[in-house]
């Protein structure tokens, strides 16, 4: 019997170790965690359950083009809202020591709940009819996300419901004189090209703008 068979480490131990996530696995957890996204992710299923019960008993109001889009849009523009209040963290940026990962972190969030906020209001949409359909809905809440996530970077992330609210107050009371500016994309039709430009533009301009700049809060902290 030698030495080196005594020292000898048994091979059962490294295989018994735990395995960690990977680095950018964990970053991206302690981003959303403290974004509060898994919290934002079930507020936006909650919308979608809300659309699917008003669309499926016929939650309405007596009136014309402006009262049967009302609660649509009103759902439409909370889910915007909870994906702009998203880009506030409490305790600041402290993901900046990541450097470069940062601006990703910020796109990946505001793209992959926007995408949730589609798909879950298209889910809820098949209840009933839905006023311009699901490329309506695609259109009208990129638009007023871009408007969310732009209130961000110019009022603060915890402002951010600002500018949605003030766009579907403005655009209730246009609907009532048949507006015909491509700005009030709600009230185009679903395949118009002027609204969905306006509103594929100011969606580009927020993801971009919070990508590089982050909240107005949080990106000076």
């Amino acid at each position: 019997m030698t030495a080196a068979g005594v020292d000898r480490s048994p091979p059962a131990a490294t295989a018994l170790a735990p395995r960690q996530a990977p680095g950018w696995l964990r970053l991206a957890w302690l981003y959303a965690a403290s974004r509060r996204i898994p919290a934002a992710a079930g507020l936006l299923a909650a919308l979608g359950v809300l659309l699917w019960a008003a669309l499926r008993w016929r939650w309405n109001i007596a009136g014309g083009a402006a009262a049967r889009m009302f609660l649509p849009q009103v759902i439409e523009t909370a889910a915007a809202a909870v994906i702009a209040v998203t880009s506030y963290g409490p305790f600041g940026e402290p993901e900046r020591a990541t450097g470069r990962w940062l601006p990703w972190l910020r796109l990946g969030a505001a793209v992959l709940l926007t995408a949730a906020a589609v798909g879950l209001l298209a889910a809820g949409a098949t209840a009933g009819y839905l006023p311009g359909g699901s490329l309506a809905l695609l259109r009208d809440v990129a638009g007023v996300t871009g408007i969310g996530l732009l209130s961000a970077v110019i009022l603060g992330g915890a402002f951010g419901w600002t500018g949605p609210l003030a766009y579907v107050l403005v655009t209730e009371v246009a609907l009532a004189g048949h507006p015909t500016t491509p700005w009030l994309w709600p009230a185009r039709p679903p395949y118009d090209l002027g609204g969905a430009l306006c509103a594929a533009g100011l969606f580009a301009a927020g993801i971009v703008l919070i990508a590089l700049r982050g909240d107005r809060v949080s990106g000076r902290e």
